[in-house]
């Protein structure tokens, strides 16, 4: 039998609904959720994922301010941009779009950010305290968006064995961190593999929950799944299609075809995780809103604690 789809496209209408709704209300208290994404360059990636995500804020009613800067940029004008949003109080969180271009030390102005305003949860603040288990850690948005998947379709990965492949600082670390914490829908026994774990398969199939996050198109093949395993495909892998449209087409790091009739839950690419990241991005804007309003939330609550 094939495995349940997990929806992200539909979690995240669900999460994004929910956002509106909290925003409505802490507006109305006084005080509007305020997003500034900073762009630097032309990447055109970059530059689409920003229009997305300013439309998003738009539908959710937190005022989305965009401050675009050409790649020559001098590093001190970029902190000087940064200084000027953690000083204005109608911005509670900031997003400085990555990778910035060549030439600008992009650990600097991560660490430049607010702890408190850091929305992507990357400052060395968050992470700390993620790891130390503090309920006003910001998290990152894409691990907070695998966890909240998990929550929607009801597994609980608590004494389960979870597997994730993939160390980035983006994802596969604060990934273990969520799902290592005392709270629901955590508390797993978590494994990081990588490109130096030997016997890749062996490991994997130990998983009840598996997180492919490594950017290798369709690593994760059948006979590395266990049977009835979550398996949650974060990796968005370009490969070319002749046959195509535009010549090429979107995979993910697991074989979707084949795995699907192993695994009992299983994310598509596209429509998996990737609609989750600015579900979750919006979702932690209202959260440090609402904390700058005096409002205690925790991250794991649902909409930041509504």
């Amino acid at each position: 039998m094939a495995a349940e789809l997990i929806d992200g496209r539909a979690v995240a209408r669900d999460v994004r609904r929910e956002v509106a709704e909290g925003t409505a209300e802490l507006t109305a208290a006084g005080t509007r959720p305020g997003l500034a994404v900073v762009l630097v360059g032309e990447d055109p990636a970059s530059q689409v994922y920003v229009r997305m995500k300013t439309r998003a804020c738009e539908e959710a009613g937190i005022e989305a301010r965009d401050t675009k800067l050409p790649a020559d940029t001098p590093q001190a004008e970029l902190e000087a941009v940064v200084d000027e949003l953690n000083a204005d109080p109608d911005v509670h969180a900031i997003l400085v779009q990555l990778p910035l271009p060549e030439g600008l030390d992009e650990k600097a102005i991560v660490e430049r950010v607010r702890p408190e305003k850091d929305v992507d949860g990357l400052h060395p603040v968050n992470v700390g305290r993620l790891a130390l288990g503090d309920p006003a850690a910001i998290r990152p948005c894409t691990p907070a968006g695998v966890q909240e998947l998990l929550r929607r379709i009801g597994f609980d990965p608590e004494g389960r064995r979870a597997v994730i492949v993939g160390r980035s600082n983006l994802v596969g670390r604060p990934l273990a961190s969520i799902l290592l914490q005392r709270e629901p829908f955590a508390n797993a026994t978590v494994t990081v593999a990588h490109s130096r774990t030997r016997d890749l398969a062996a490991v994997t199939r130990e998983a009840e929950l598996l997180v492919a996050a490594v950017g290798r198109p369709e690593l994760i093949t059948a006979d590395m799944v266990r049977e009835g395993a979550v398996v949650i495909d974060v990796g968005v892998n370009r490969v070319d299609d002749p046959s195509a449209e535009k010549g090429y087409r979107l995979v993910g790091d697991v074989a979707f075809d084949e795995v699907r009739k192993r695994a009992g839950w299983i994310t598509p690419v596209p429509g998996g995780v990737g609609p989750m990241t600015i579900a979750m991005l919006l979702r932690n804007t209202l959260a440090a809103a609402r904390r700058a309003a005096g409002r205690t939330v925790g991250a794991a609550s649902p909409a930041g604690g509504a």
